[in-house]
C-alpha cells in the first residue's frame, strides 16, 4: 500500500504501538506586497471536539475534510494500514494519555496566531525568490509524539504535542524514545523555523544522491542553514536555527579553527562512508572525537558548512541566493569562500 505522508519522523507514545536578488546585508527585500496569509486548520480542536460523537460520521467528516492528511494520520502517524479510521478514533477517544496530552496543548497554544504570522513572513520570503512554489496547507494535530512535521500531498502537518516547551510533564516519560537533547527544542519558538527547514530541506531542496562525501553533505546543509537566514525573521538567534544551546554555539566559535583543523588532518572532507559521515552531520547529545568530556556541540559538520556558505556569499555579493541554492558543486563554494578559520584554545 502507498501513502501520501512523504517524510514521517516517528517517536510513537500511544495507540497502536522567489526573482534574482541577492540578499547578503541588513536589507530584506519588501515582500509585503505578495499576497499570502498562512492559516493553520485545526484538526487537533476537531478531533477533540468529535470525543461522544458517532465514530463512523466522525470519521467520514475528518476523511472529507482533511483528504490526505487524515489518510495518513490514521495508517501512518497514530495508527498502521491495517486499522480503519474508526477503530482508530474509538480507541482514540477512550485514551486517558490522549485527553491528558490535549489538554496540556490547549493551554500552550491558546491560539496559532504568532505561529500564523511567522510562517506567512517566511513563506512570503520564500515565494519572493522562488514564485512558482505551491504554500502547503498547514494543519494541526496531535500524535502521542509520532511525528512532528511530517510532509504530504499538498499538506504539511505541525505537530503541536512536540512544542510543548522543554519541560513539558510528557517529554520527560518519552525519553527513552526521544533524549532530551532533542526534546530541549520541542518549544513553541522553534514552530516556524522547524516547519520552514523541513519545507526547504524536502520541497525544495531535497538531497542530492550524488552527494556522497562529507564535504558535500556539510555544504548541502550550510546551504539550507544560509537559505533560512534570508527568509526567518533577521533577529532570529543562530541557536534556534541550527538547534543549539548558547553554550554549545560559543564553543563553535572558540574552537572552529580546532574543528576545520581536525577534519583536514584525519582527511574527513572526502570521506564516503556513510556511517562515518553521519557522525558530522546527524543529531546528538555532542559530536564524537571533538572537545573534552563531550562538551562539543552536535552536527559539527553542518555548522562548519554554515559558516563556508556565509564566508562565500560573503565574498561573491554578486551571487543571488538563487545561483547559490542551484550551485552542485561543493568544491566550487569551498574555494570560493577561502575559509580558513584560525585556531583558538
Amino acid at each position: 500500500m502507498s501513502f501520501n505522508l512523504k517524510y514521517p519522523q516517528i517517536y510513537l507514545f500511544f495507540l497502536f504501538t522567489a526573482a534574482l536578488i541577492s540578499c547578503k546585508d541588513s536589507s530584506r527585500p519588501d515582500v509585503s506586497g505578495i499576497k499570502l496569509d498562512v492559516k493553520i486548520e485545526r484538526f487537533d480542536l476537531d478531533l477533540y471536539a468529535g470525543r461522544g460523537k458517532a465514530v463512523a460520521a466522525q470519521d467520514q467528516l475528518f476523511s472529507r475534510k482533511y483528504g490526505n492528511f487524515y489518510e495518513d494520520y490514521i495508517h501512518r502517524m497514530v495508527g498502521t494500514p491495517e486499522y480503519t479510521g474508526e477503530q482508530i478514533l474509538s480507541t482514540l477517544y477512550k485514551d486517558k494519555a490522549y485527553a491528558d496530552l490535549n489538554r496540556e496543548k490547549d493551554s500552550v497554544f491558546k491560539d496559532l496566531q504568532l505561529q500564523e504570522q511567522g510562517l506567512t513572513e517566511s513563506f512570503r520570503y520564500i515565494k519572493y525568490y522562488f514564485p512558482k512554489i505551491k504554500v502547503p496547507r498547514f494543519i494541526a494535530f496531535i500524535s502521542g509524539f509520532a511525528v512532528q512535521a511530517p510532509i504530504g500531498d499538498q499538506y504539511m502537518g505541525i505537530g503541536l504535542d512536540m512544542f510543548l516547551g522543554k519541560d513539558s510533564q510528557f517529554y520527560g516519560a518519552i525519553v527513552q524514545s526521544v533524549p532530551r537533547y532533542l526534546s530541549k527544542r520541542f518549544a513553541p519558538e522553534y514552530i516556524v523555523p522547524r516547519i520552514t527547514e523541513t519545507y526547504v530541506r524536502e520541497e525544495l531542496f531535497p538531497e542530492a544522491d550524488e552527494d556522497r562525501t562529507l564535504l558535500s553533505k556539510m555544504v548541502h546543509n550550510g546551504k539550507i542553514l544560509y537559505f533560512m537566514d534570508q527568509v526567518l525573521p533577521e533577529d532570529l538567534a543562530d541557536t534556534v536555527k541550527i538547534g543549539y544551546t548558547a553554550k554549545q554555539l560559543s564553543w563553535c566559535a572558540t574552537y572552529e579553527g580546532d574543528i576545520w583543523a581536525y577534519l583536514i588532518s584525519n582527511n574527513l572532507l572526502y570521506e564516503t562512508d556513510d556511517q562515518k559521515i553521519q557522525v558530522y552531520v546527524s543529531e546528538g547529545p555532542f559530536t564524537p572525537g571533538l572537545g573534552e568530556k563531550n562538551e562539543s556541540a552536535p552536527k559539527l559538520g553542518s555548522w562548519i558548512g554554515w559558516q563556508i556558505v556565509r564566508k562565500y556569499m560573503d565574498a561573491h555579493p554578486d551571487v543571488s541566493l538563487q545561483q547559490l541554492m542551484a550551485e552542485k558543486d561543493a568544491q566550487a563554494i569551498l574555494q570560493g569562500s577561502k575559509y580558513k578559520p584560525k585556531s583558538g584554545k
